[in-house]
């Protein structure tokens, strides 16, 4: 792919997502912040970041924007599997598997380091808190997905559609990116349609279901949420699966 690199990011908001999992020293974050700099690479949106078949030979940490990881069919039908927020690792340790099995584009603007095995497992072995987190990272990811497939199989379109916003709220929450009842939702009709199984017609009609139910308003792709409770409790959603340290 092309992009711009630089040297002018910061690792900050990987820390947050991180210390949502482990404690992390000064230390710790310095090291990650030295092992970032000169590696960023800046995408724009609609981009693919990484295809399915490519080389799995490094790890990519996202510094902004959003992105997804996707499958897609031969015919071009595609199924997003994850959104990727700030902070997070695209598969920390995926450097293990010979290649890549899906593909992920960027839906924003977005920045990412590009780190290679070696400087990766490097840092890692620096500080036992930094390998820690970035393993728990992992697993969160991995329970993420069984939720994905529990809300596929046996949640209903209302309820779909309310617990991706509840996981995406509490996953921005820990990188400071919801400010008490507002955060950006820079995806699609036809991003949430393809991460919750549904058609486009039919999140349309799920999403003004949401908002006619007083639950959320959403404009200009600013999502507010008044009442955080009242949402989770129709979503039946609880946080517990992301595995997070609790809140101060």
């Amino acid at each position: 792919m092309t992009g711009l690199r630089t040297g002018e990011r910061t690792a900050e908001i990987v820390i947050r997502r991180l210390s949502a999992f482990r404690r992390i020293s000064p230390q710790a974050a310095a090291n990650l912040e030295d092992a970032v700099r000169g590696r960023v690479i800046v995408a724009s949106a609609g981009q693919e970041v990484v295809c399915e078949g490519d080389p799995a030979d490094r790890i990519r940490i996202v510094l902004s924007g959003w992105l997804a990881r996707y499958k897609a069919l031969e015919d071009g039908r595609r199924q997003i599997v994850a959104f990727i927020l700030p902070g997070e690792t695209c598969d920390p340790y995926v450097y293990l598997t010979r290649q890549m099995d899906h593909s992920i584009a960027s839906l924003t603007p977005t920045s990412f380091a590009e780190i290679e095995r070696e400087r990766f497992e490097a840092l890692v072995a620096s500080d036992r808190s930094l390998a820690e987190a970035f393993r728990c990272e992992m697993l969160s990811n991995v329970a993420i997905q069984r939720e994905w497939t529990l809300n596929l199989g046996r949640r209903d379109a209302f309820e779909r559609v309310a617990h991706l916003l509840c996981e995406l709220i509490e996953r921005l929450r820990r990188i400071g990116l919801w400010d008490g009842n507002s955060c950006a939702l820079p995806v699609t009709q036809l991003d949430l349609a393809d991460a919750t199984g549904l058609s486009v017609v039919h999140v349309n009609r799920t999403l003004q279901e949401l908002r006619s139910s007083g639950l959320i308003v959403l404009r200009d792709r600013l999502l507010t949420v008044h009442d955080l409770e009242a949402l989770k409790e129709a979503a039946l959603f609880s946080p517990d699966y992301l595995n997070y340290l609790p809140l101060a």
